[in-house]
């Protein structure tokens, strides 16, 4: 059963950076996508970053490339997101997800696990 802990929400100003990170227990890395997802109160869950774990390939959403970075430790079971530059409308829960096999990053149906989230605000 795989289970995943995100950590390294916080309140930050808009311009700093954050590192989130996640714990995959009971996840076999090199077979699929892990990424992170973001939700707001008026904003439905998009997808902001992926990669694939057999390949280290990353796929980020427009809206963020550039400016954040994904990675992974397979020897921690963990998954990164390292967060530059950040906006007010970065605001939002960010979510762990990991899958297996191929498909499509953005496609929230492809996940299998997903974790509780941790919260990222920034403020002007």
């Amino acid at each position: 059963q795989v289970q995943l802990v995100e950590s390294g929400g916080a309140s930050v100003q808009a311009g700093g950076s954050l590192r989130l990170s996640c714990v995959a227990s009971g996840y076999s890395f090199g077979n699929g996508f892990l990424a992170w997802f973001r939700e707001g109160p008026a904003k439905e869950r998009e997808g902001v970053a992926a990669i694939y774990s057999r390949n280290d390939y990353t796929y980020y959403s427009t809206s963020v490339k550039g400016r954040f970075t994904i990675s992974q430790d397979i020897a921690e079971s963990t998954v990164h997101l390292e967060m530059t530059s950040l906006k007010p409308e970065d605001t939002a829960l960010y979510l762990c997800a990991v899958g297996y096999g191929s498909g499509r990053w953005s496609n929230v149906g492809y996940y299998q696990s997903w974790g509780r989230g941790t919260q990222v605000t920034v403020s002007s």
